[in-house]
């Protein structure tokens, strides 16, 4: 029967054909994007503060020239201008303090997925101490049809209990074989080699 294989030589032949590196590369590609994103917001945040120092100069500026020239300016006029460059200044000092927040925000997503990373690469691809010892405590039937799902096989069992057909998904072409298993036509290595062909695609 196809499931009477040891379930260790089936998880090591799995094994050897996984790799974490992919994923390190994904993790490592999204730590240089939020890196770049961190460096344009603190840009972003260093021109949004020199506008606000610009205009905190410029209202200064002009508050002075009010004071020593009330008598010949329009009163409402020079109100009016104060209260515009009021207006920029609580508009770029809020910027100021979203881009801020959202500095961050990243911050702590990088910090995150680093965690992560880290939590992964001490576990390597069989999982922390915990989940080997449940996986090794499961029935070898269970193990079996866990290791075929993870491996995008599904096995279907007949109204005798016997497992006579399969269903084999290939991600990459997006392709679902349906294969009937015959024991007594086919050995279990031919089953193997076509099961894993028609995953690679």
């Amino acid at each position: 029967m196809l499931l009477e294989d040891s379930p260790s030589s089936l998880l090591r032949a799995t094994l050897s054909n996984f790799s974490t590196q992919p994923d390190r590369a994904a993790v490592s590609r999204i730590n240089d994007s939020l890196s770049t994103l961190q460096q344009s917001r603190s840009l972003r945040i260093n021109d949004a503060e020199t506008a606000l120092r610009r205009l905190s100069r410029q209202l200064a500026t002009v508050s002075s020239l009010h004071r020593d020239a009330l008598g010949g300016h329009d009163s409402q006029d020079h109100a009016r201008q104060i209260v515009e460059l009021d207006t920029k200044k609580f508009r770029v000092a809020k910027q100021a303090q979203e881009l801020e927040v959202e500095s961050e925000r990243l911050e702590n997503e990088l910090d995150r997925l680093r965690r992560k990373l880290e939590d992964l690469e001490e576990q390597g691809v069989e999982g922390d101490a915990r989940v080997r010892r449940e996986r090794e405590g499961d029935d070898p039937t269970v193990l079996r049809l866990w290791l075929y799902r993870s491996l995008g096989i599904t096995l279907e069992q007949d109204p005798a209990g016997n497992y006579n057909k399969a269903t084999v998904s290939n991600t990459k072409k997006g392709d679902v074989h349906v294969v009937n298993i015959e024991p007594g036509k086919f050995s279990k290595h031919f089953y193997a080699d076509y099961f894993w062909s028609t995953m690679q695609g």
